[in-house]
């Protein structure tokens, strides 16, 4: 059973493409970028803040 939706591994394969190749793809990219905040403003309805990156660092580097 394949986890990653065909829509989200297609454009996946087609990003690395484009990094691999250099050239570029503006409505792709906007595509991309609008899809992404979308699910940020999802997430933080949902969740509110997520302040995680602090905390793990912090732990990480009080375990030392």
């Amino acid at each position: 059973m394949d986890t990653i939706p065909a829509e989200l591994k297609a454009d996946m394969e087609y990003a690395v493409q484009l990094a691999m190749s250099g050239r570029k793809d503006p409505e792709f990219e906007n595509r991309v970028h609008a899809d992404a905040d979308r699910i940020r403003k999802e997430i933080f309805m949902k969740h509110g803040l997520l302040d995680i990156g602090v905390p793990a660092i912090r732990e990480l580097r009080d375990d030392e």
